[in-house]
């Protein structure tokens, strides 16, 4: 097994025994990324020489004694979603393909804190509009496992280049199932924390009571040692939890006991992929042999999830892209690109026609549409009220099970192109998974399975609010009992 195809925590012991540098480790990465990206399109850019400079700083420190963190040397890639100080943060639209933010997100100076390297920017859906990673203003992203397939949205890249071992731990963000859903479609791990336990500071905005930030990684110790660096209260985010961390890695590795599953009897329907099913039902007989209980729960108001979250996060979509209309910063359309008289009118009118994609025009067009006089009460208001309900059900499910295990997509993953002439479709990949967003509650993809075609598939836990500790726990438990997630894209090439 090479450098690359190691887990973090490896990566952090070999660094720690002195037999391997942080430069050794990130040309090795850079090195796959040279190498394979141009087949998969994980990244929309990668600075080579800014990352050796890092980790020639962190190996320097490390020589002279001094702390590096808890991430010293070990190389991260982030979600295009995310600002950085004097680089290019683009979030996969042609409205900010130039931007360079003058601060770093939260969650980016925390990742430099811990000494960890930013190896590049990953490729996403415009403003994390998408299930595919097939909207980006610049190209899609392929799955590494079958590049005829998506790797998954709008977090594509940043599950792709860790399952293609081009980075052992990425930062994604979570609107709808942004991270999980991805990491299911790649085989690799992905948490959407509980709504503000991450904070959103420097987060470009989709849909501002939905989006969370969080890790992928290729196990749970691996997750668990980045979240434990991106949680924490944030004075500059007012949605912040303000609670302590805990020691993730050390929670996860404590023994399970006592574990109660409720499986939740909506998302076993009909529209669930048999193969998809077969895998999750065994994911749950391996939990059930390791001393868990299972009992069914009804979540009567799931039904309504995908109507009442594509309503609030397209009217929120509205109101927080509404700022890029050509004035302030970002993309502004001039007089030769169009034939428009050039009053300020037509001005916002061609930014906002040229600068966003099509998915993006969409859902501006539905939330500003169910924002409007005469529809707010019989679309927004409603979909708010459902919310309250869904939330409800959560609540009524917990007061008898730990967590909730089920499916995290429909099916697996699909062919690029199959489902963008349809985006009902496509909308519906998220079935299981947004209820979590609406809810604010905390959930995990772990993989279980694969296709006959080798296509990776993913279980979800969800679990109350803060409950990642016991998310991560159940998660590893379940890791040491299966190879799922020493699988790759590279293995099985090879096989």
């Amino acid at each position: 097994m090479g450098i690359t195809e190691l887990p973090a925590v490896q990566l952090l012991a070999l660094l720690e025994e002195g037999t391997h540098s942080s430069r050794d480790i990130t040309e090795e990465f850079l090195a796959v990324i040279a190498r394979d990206d141009p087949n998969i399109g994980a990244f929309v850019r990668s600075d080579a020489d800014a990352a050796l400079i890092q980790a020639d700083k962190i190996d320097k420190m490390r020589t002279a004694g001094k702390p590096v963190g808890p991430l010293g040397g070990i190389p991260v890639a982030i979600k295009d979603v995310l600002c950085t100080v004097d680089e290019v943060t683009s979030c996969g639209s042609r409205m900010l393909q130039e931007y360079r933010p003058p601060y770093d997100a939260t969650s980016v100076s925390r990742l430099k804190k811990a000494g960890a390297i930013v190896i590049g920017k990953t490729n996403m859906d415009e403003f994390a509009m998408g299930c595919s990673t097939e909207n980006s203003a610049f190209h899609p992203t392929l799955n590494p496992w079958n590049p005829e397939y998506v790797p998954g949205g709008s977090s594509g890249g940043a599950a792709a280049c860790v399952a293609a071992s081009m980075a052992p731990l990425s930062v994604g963000s979570d609107t709808g199932g942004s991270i999980r859903q991805p990491a299911s479609h790649c085989g690799v791990v992905g948490l959407k924390p509980t709504y503000g336990r991450v904070s959103r500071y420097g987060l470009i905005a989709f849909g501002s009571s939905l989006d969370c930030v969080g890790p992928i990684a290729r196990n749970v110790e691996d997750l668990a040692i980045l979240l434990e660096v991106l949680a924490g209260p944030d004075e500059k985010d007012a949605t912040s939890v303000q609670a302590d961390v805990p020691d993730y890695l050390a929670a996860c590795r404590e023994p399970l006991e006592e574990l109660k599953l409720g499986v939740v009897q909506e998302h076993f329907s009909e529209g669930l992929d048999p193969t998809v099913k077969q895998c999750v039902d065994q994911a749950i007989g391996q939990f059930k042999a390791l001393g868990a209980t299972v009992t069914n729960v009804q979540m009567p108001h799931s039904q309504y999830a995908i109507a009442a979250y594509y309503i609030i996060a397209s009217s929120e979509a509205s109101s927080n892209l509404a700022r890029y209309d050509g004035a302030h910063y970002g993309y502004r359309a001039s007089p030769s690109d169009t034939q428009s008289s050039r009053d300020l009118m037509s001005m916002y009118r061609d930014t906002r026609q040229m600068g966003f994609g099509a998915e993006v025009k969409r859902r501006i067009m539905l939330g500003t549409y169910a924002l409007s006089a005469g529809y707010y009460d019989a679309y927004y208001l409603k979909a708010l009220r459902t919310r309250r309900l869904i939330a409800q059900d959560f609540s009524e499910a917990f007061k008898n099970v730990d967590l909730l295990i089920g499916p995290v997509a429909p099916t697996p993953a699909f062919r690029i192109g199959e489902k963008v002439l349809d985006p009902l479709a496509m909308y519906l990949s998220d079935s299981y998974t947004v209820a979590a967003n609406l809810s604010g509650l905390p959930a995990i993809s772990i993989p279980c399975g694969r296709t006959e075609a080798g296509l990776p598939i993913g279980f979800q836990l969800q679990g109350p609010a803060l409950s990642e500790s016991k998310l991560l726990r159940a998660g590893n438990v379940y890791q040491q009992n299966t190879d799922w997630h020493l699988q790759t894209p590279a293995a099985q090439r090879q096989s």
